[in-house]
């Protein structure tokens, strides 16, 4: 049964220490639940890019590539927190066409 259900935050075995699925699995389940789509949203990285972009790709699954930023109150080498009570905070970035790829690849590399 086809679901237009899809996963929007999704961590991989390239998560370090935070995510333990790996990338066929992932894939094979959103197939299996009959999703249209789904992202992978790794934290500060996207070293499975590629490699969910083309089993996904051969699954019939939409890819959507993504990244987990993080918000640095002043620049990304202050380490101390200036948001209430010493929070830090999280951006999902979703990756709609090939230029915000690009972009993502960028934001990641910095």
């Amino acid at each position: 049964m086809a679901s237009q259900f899809v996963h929007l935050h999704v961590h991989t075995q390239y998560s370090l220490l935070d995510g333990a699925n790996q990338i066929d699995a992932l894939v094979q389940e959103a197939k299996n639940f009959g999703m249209p789509a789904l992202a992978v949203t790794d934290h500060g990285n996207l070293f499975g890019a590629i490699e969910f972009y083309q089993k996904a790709t051969t699954a019939g699954i939409k890819p959507i590539i993504g990244c987990e930023a993080y918000l640095a109150p002043k620049s990304r080498f202050d380490r101390e927190g200036q948001f209430a009570h010493n929070e830090y905070y999280h951006l999902i970035l979703l990756a709609a066409n090939r230029t915000g790829y690009q972009n993502l690849l960028t934001l990641a590399s910095k």
